[in-house]
C-alpha cells in the first residue's frame, strides 16, 4: 500500500471536460491517461475529485458489487442502473459503459440498440466491447451509428474460460500476433481507444508504434498511453484474490470494518447515541403529549382538541 502524500488535483470546476480530441491530444503530448472503473455515485464523485480522465462502468461490477463469481451474469438493466448512478457523480471525466456478455454478440442491430441505451438512458459518452473477431463487425456498426467505441484485447473476462482462465495472454508468438491483429482491426474500424489487458510488457511495447489511438493498459506494462485499475482493487475495498498487476493504494475494507466494529461496540456498550445525537422538544409540548398518553382511551382524542 502506498504511503505517498496526497497530491491536490485541479478543482473539478477548473478542469475542461475530457473528450476524444482531448484524449488524442494527451496521447500526442505523452500525457499519461488515468482511467478507473466505478459503479456508483460516491465512487464517481471520488474519481472526479481525484482528477481521473476516464471512468469505465465495467462489467466487473458483477463481481465487485453484485457478488457474482464472473462477469458473465450481469445484464443490460443492471449495467444501465450502475452507469446512470456514475453519470450523476461525474462532471469532467469521460464516461464509458461496458457492454455486458450477451448484449452485442447476436447481431449488429442488437449491438447498436444496446449501445444506444447506454447513451440515452445512462448518459455514457462511449461504450466498450471485448475481443476481436466478430466483435470487430459489431464495433464498426456501433461507430457507424454515431457512438464512440473502446475496444478490449488480451485477457477478455467475458470469454476467460475459452482463454484458459484469468491469466496473461500473448505469451507465445502466435497468441501475441492474434492480440496485435485484434487491436489493429478494432483501430481500423474506428475505435477511439483500445484496452490491453494482461499482455506481456514486451509484446505491448512492440505493438504500440503501430497504434494510432490511445491504448489503455491493465497489466500490459508502461508503454501504453494510460492505465486502468478496478476501483475496488486499487482501494482495497474487497479482500478477495487480486491480479498480479494490481497495486493497492489504500485499505478501505479494513477501515470500514474498523468503523463498523466501533459502532457495534458503542451500541452494545450503551455509548451510542449520546445527547448530541438526539433531538429536543419544548417542555410544554412534552407535558401536553404526556397528558395525552395518560388518558383512559387514546383513540380519537388529542390534547390539542381540548
Amino acid at each position: 500500500m502506498s504511503s505517498a502524500p496526497r497530491v491536490p488535483s485541479t478543482p473539478p470546476d477548473e478542469r475542461p471536460k475530457v473528450s476524444i480530441p482531448r484524449l488524442n491530444e494527451m496521447r500526442e503530448l505523452g500525457e499519461p491517461i488515468a482511467m478507473v472503473t466505478a459503479y456508483d455515485f460516491p465512487s464517481a464523485q471520488v474519481a472526479e475529485e481525484a482528477g481521473v480522465d476516464i471512468v469505465l462502468v465495467g462489467d466487473s461490477g458483477a463481481m465487485t458489487v453484485l457478488g457474482h463469481d464472473t462477469t458473465v451474469p450481469v445484464g443490460m438493466d443492471e449495467m444501465l442502473m450502475l452507469a446512470a448512478a456514475v453519470r450523476r457523480g461525474l462532471g469532467t471525466a469521460f464516461l464509458v459503459g461496458d457492454m455486458p456478455f450477451g448484449s452485442y454478440e447476436n447481431s449488429n442491430e442488437q449491438a447498436i440498440a444496446n449501445a444506444q441505451r447506454f447513451v440515452k438512458e445512462a448518459g455514457c459518452d462511449a461504450v466498450k466491447l471485448e475481443r476481436g473477431g466478430a466483435s470487430v463487425d459489431r464495433a464498426r456498426a456501433i461507430v457507424r451509428a454515431g457512438i464512440p467505441v473502446m475496444g478490449h484485447v488480451g485477457l477478455t473476462p467475458q470469454t476467460a474460460t475459452a482463454l484458459g482462465g484469468y491469466k496473461a495472454q500473448g505469451r507465445t508468438g502466435e497468441r501475441a500476433a492474434q492480440i496485435a491483429e485484434d487491436a489493429f482491426a478494432l483501430q481500423a474500424v474506428g475505435c477511439f481507444s483500445v484496452v490491453f489487458e494482461a499482455v506481456p510488457a514486451a509484446v505491448t511495447a512492440a505493438i504500440m508504434p503501430r497504434m494510432e489511438v490511445p491504448v489503455i493498459g491493465i497489466g500490459a506494462g508502461r508503454s501504453t498511453d494510460g492505465q486502468v485499475l478496478v476501483f475496488h482493487d486499487l482501494l482495497g475495498i474487497h479482500t478477495g484474490h487480486t491480479a498480479r498487476f494490481v497495486k493497492r493504494y489504500a485499505d478501505i475494507h479494513g477501515a470500514m470494518v474498523d468503523g463498523v466494529s466501533a459502532y457495534v461496540a458503542d451500541v452494545r456498550g450503551g455509548r451510542f447515541p449520546e445527547d448530541s445525537h438526539t433531538y429536543s422538544i419544548d417542555p410544554g409540548e412534552l407535558r401536553a403529549f404526556e397528558d395525552y398518553l395518560e388518558q383512559d382511551s387514546l383513540a380519537g382524542t388529542s390534547p390539542w382538541d381540548w
